[in-house]
């Protein structure tokens, strides 16, 4: 009888082990001879420019002088700023004129972004009261921000204005297990850069159920949607345009297999479930041979 048990014990003993999670699966940025250095031993930057796409929802701001009556030129309505989810009215002789919003919340975007701020259409454009039309798809902000700004100098005085033209933050998207819903949902950082490892520790990090080796990324560009993986447990990543998050990217967390049949989250979890199994194999067994 016992030596049955044995046998028994020897088959599931392999399964155990290698329904196990070891420390190169949870591991960020192990060494690898991939690492991309430079001469002086830094690893160097591969930001990717963001360029805008249709449905892009700008904000921009025209600071003037305190003499500079920028009512004469844009609409009374450019001349009220949003804040905290309300609007307040900026007077002229500050030299502030708001064309978007800086406030509200909720969730699924900033409603009040949402309708004040500079939509590009479905051609690619956006329209300036006072200017026009511009072609905004496939341009980097800092391009369509100087169109305007030579714009705005043929109505002021060269010097006493200034353009400001941003997005609303880099607003990025987590979806992930039930088991993340701590870190799943719609973000927005106020940033210039952001990486993806600083996007998950601001979330919180990851935890054992979510496999690092397989973080899919899709990301919005003028042409369409480009589908991406990245591997976080290899410190090559940072060498990755990937490694950088652009406004609008969706992050996907895939759930390991190991966590899925129960194993595998943790060492006592998995020692619970081998016992578990080990005892219904053997409560089979008995039953099979007292019938």
């Amino acid at each position: 009888m016992m030596k049955n048990y044995k046998y028994l014990f020897l088959l599931i003993l392999p399964f155990l082990f290698t329904s196990c999670i070891t420390t190169k699966d949870v591991r960020y940025m192990q060494p690898n001879e991939s690492l991309v250095i430079n001469e002086e031993g830094l690893v160097p930057y591969n930001i990717p420019i963001y360029r805008i796409s249709k449905n892009d929802i700008l904000n921009l701001n025209i600071v003037t002088t305190p003499k500079g009556d920028a009512a004469q030129f844009y609409s009374s309505l450019n001349t009220n700023t949003a804040g905290n989810g309300g609007q307040t009215n900026v007077p002229i002789n500050q030299g502030a004129v708001n064309i978007g919003a800086n406030g509200g919340g909720g969730v699924g975007g900033n409603s009040m972004y949402y309708f004040n701020g500079l939509k590009v259409d479905s051609k690619g454009d956006i329209h300036v009261f006072g200017i026009g039309y511009i072609k905004a798809e496939g341009r980097t902000i800092e391009e369509v921000s100087q169109e305007i700004q030579d714009k705005v100098n043929e109505n002021f005085q060269d010097g006493k204005s200034e353009v400001r033209l941003n997005t609303n933050g880099i607003t990025y998207y987590i979806l992930g297990d039930v088991e993340t819903t701590g870190i799943t949902g719609e973000k927005v950082a106020h940033k210039n850069t952001l990486t993806i490892t600083e996007a998950l520790a601001i979330n919180g990090g990851l935890n054992r159920t979510i496999d690092r080796k397989s973080i899919v990324i899709h990301r919005k560009l003028p042409e369409g949607i480009k589908i991406a993986k990245i591997d976080l447990t290899r410190e090559d990543v940072m060498n990755s345009p990937y490694y950088y998050v652009q406004n609008g990217d969706e992050i996907y967390l895939n759930t390991r297999g190991k966590s899925l049949n129960g194993f595998g989250k943790d060492p006592i979890q998995t020692l619970t479930t081998g016992v578990s199994v080990i005892t219904t194999a053997l409560s089979i067994y008995l039953l099979l041979k007292n019938l």
